[in-house]
Formats: C-alpha cells, structure tokens, sequence
C-alpha cells in the first residue's frame, strides 16, 4: 500500500526532528538528517517506510554515541555496550559503530595509547594494571601490547607515581616511609624489586640537599580520566 507525503513539520520541542504526515495524518517523526531526503508530494510503500524508520533509529543511535563520546574517549565495546544498554538491537548497534570507525570517532588502537598516556601523566601505574583496565574495556591485546611498549621502563612509571604522592610522606620515619610508600605502589601493581628500587631511590632523594625539589605542591588530577 502506498502513501502520500501531505506535510512535513519541524517538531516544537525538538526542532532536530520532523513530524511526516501521510494522506493527511500523522504517521512518525525522523531525525532532521532523514527528512531531508523526502519532499511533500512524494509516494511512499511500506518498505520505503521501513526503510526510513530504521534510518531513524541508527541516527538517534548515533547521535547518542555522539553524546557519551563528547565527554572523553571511548573504546569500541564500550560504546557497544552503552547503545544496547539504551535498547538498541545488535544490528543497529554494530552499523553505528562502523560508522563511528568508519569517520574516525573510534579505533580502539588510538584509545588505548591516550589512555595510557593518560594515566601516565596524571596517575602512573604499572603495565600490568594498565593492561587490565584496558582488557575491562574490551579492547584487543594486540592493540594493549602496542599502547604499553611506548610507556617505557616500569620503574620510570613506578618513580612518577612516587612523585606524585610525596608530599604525603616526606615527614616520615625511614621505616614508616618505606612501608607506606612501598603499600602506596604495590596498590598501583608494580612488582617487589620495583617498589624496593623506587623507594631507595626516593628516601635519597628527600634526604639530599635538593630533596624539596620532589615536592612540586599539586596532587590534584583534575585531567585523568575516571575508569
């Protein structure tokens, strides 16, 4: 059966999406971008009709994406995850994130060398950990592996970390300091000879005559990224 296109309207409260009348009554709304391509006076069958319904649905899905993207990068499963959870089916889902891919908005390569840099920056820990928050948001281990071999040697990322919580720790007894930053680091996954190193090298540091140096003043870090 097919049917004619009488009116197309801009929604009220929504003017990103236009109301299609058929012979005369309502029959959907669909995003702006898919109106764009009907025209008052056009003829439409029912697989026309599908057709566009289910343009629909993958803009508004892809627009969602666009939303949860904006407030910082995402892997490729988790904006999988995010649209089924919204009710979007498989399909629909699977065609979004190709064209996500497909337009550069995600590659999962990419995410996981910022992350690291990320957390590199604002709260080293070591490759082990950054191996499992990784794998937690499904990216492949291919793409881990080649993300970790730019972050280094772990003692380097095992001394930022020290760093960076030194202030907490400078009035210290040796011992005190050694248990405390040494639990400090073992809860970031670096290993026993790692945190030994580090933690000698640091009790040094503090104790020689450029010792205040270490304390930059700033533990806050207002730019990492939540897990």
């Amino acid at each position: 059966m097919e049917r004619k296109v009488t009116a197309l309207k801009v929604q009220k409260r929504n003017p990103n999406r236009v109301n299609v009348y058929l012979d005369g009554e309502f029959a959907f709304g669909v995003a702006r971008i898919v109106a764009a391509w009907l025209q008052v006076g056009d003829v439409l069958g029912e697989e026309k009709i599908a057709a566009l319904e289910q343009q629909d649905t993958e803009e508004v899905a892809f627009q969602r994406a666009l939303r949860f993207l904006s407030y910082r990068p995402r892997s490729e499963a988790e904006v999988g995850k995010k649209l089924t959870s919204a009710g979007f089916a498989e399909p629909v889902v699977e065609r979004v994130v190709d064209r996500l891919r497909s337009s550069g908005l995600v590659e999962d390569s990419q995410f996981a060398r910022t992350w690291v840099e990320n957390r590199s920056t604002f709260r080293p820990r070591s490759q082990r950990i950054l191996a499992m928050e990784l794998r937690q948001k499904g990216v492949a281990d291919d793409d881990i592996q080649k993300a970790l071999a730019e972050t280094g040697d772990e003692e380097v990322l095992a001394y930022q970390a020290a760093r960076q919580k030194i202030r907490r720790f400078e009035g210290l007894d040796r011992e005190d300091f050694r248990k405390r930053l040494s639990a400090y680091l073992g809860r970031r996954g670096f290993s026993y000879g790692t945190v030994s190193s580090v933690v000698s090298r640091m009790w040094s540091e503090l104790r020689s005559n450029d010792g205040n140096s270490l304390i930059d003043g700033n533990e806050e870090n207002y730019g990492e990224w939540n897990v």
